[in-house]
């Protein structure tokens, strides 16, 4: 992944936000897009380049699920499917695009899992990443931003989810599935994830 930012505390990339604009338009046209800025406390989008602060990208994420609970996760995912295209778009160059494809998956996973982590500011922001293991496939996120301070009664990190998928299944085997085993919002310790064949 090209890399040309550092991750600092409370800081986010603004795909957090900008995937999730035109799901928004789509689904409830502008003035649900309009309002979703509104409660984020932003009065534009975010600027493409650079990094943006968490909180209005937190604030907007979690009044998508306040505002439509049973819509939400199916738009948060599809804003986390198009932030994975614009990562493959824009930020893996296409030749170590070619190689993991070219690899085995049991080859390519573990280089896959190693550069997320590497550039896991980008969607952690000022929680904490890491690779628990690559056999299987395990991530874990503590206090995830994204979802921070709030209760539910099973595991809400989709967009998380949808990022790691279309990642996944591009680049290791389309056959990948990722499942937020547990999550922070709903009593466990951390927001873990489990990439594994479905």
């Amino acid at each position: 992944m090209k890399d040309d930012l550092s991750g600092r505390a409370g800081r986010i990339g603004p795909n957090a936000v900008l995937q999730l604009l035109p799901v928004l338009e789509a689904a409830g046209g502008a003035a649900l897009r309009d309002e979703m800025l509104d409660a984020a406390g932003l009065s534009t989008p975010p600027s493409d380049t650079g990094l943006m602060d968490e909180g209005p990208a937190a604030a907007m994420h979690r009044a998508l699920r306040r505002r439509l609970p049973g819509r939400a996760p199916d738009l948060l995912r599809e804003a986390g499917a198009r932030t994975g295209d614009y990562i493959l778009a824009h930020r893996i160059p296409a030749m170590a695009q070619r190689v993991l494809k070219l690899l085995p998956p049991a080859l390519a996973a573990p280089i896959l899992a190693k550069a997320i982590a590497k550039h896991s500011w980008t969607f952690a922001g000022s929680g904490a990443f890491r690779v628990v293991s690559t056999r299987p496939l395990v991530f874990e996120l503590t206090d995830n931003p994204l979802i921070r301070g709030e209760t539910a009664p099973h595991p809400i990190c989709v967009w998380h989810e949808a990022v790691f998928d279309r990642l996944f299944q591009t680049l290791v085997d389309r056959r990948l599935r990722t499942r937020e085993q547990s999550c922070s919002a709903s009593g466990g310790a951390v927001c873990r994830f489990e990439i594994a064949r479905s």
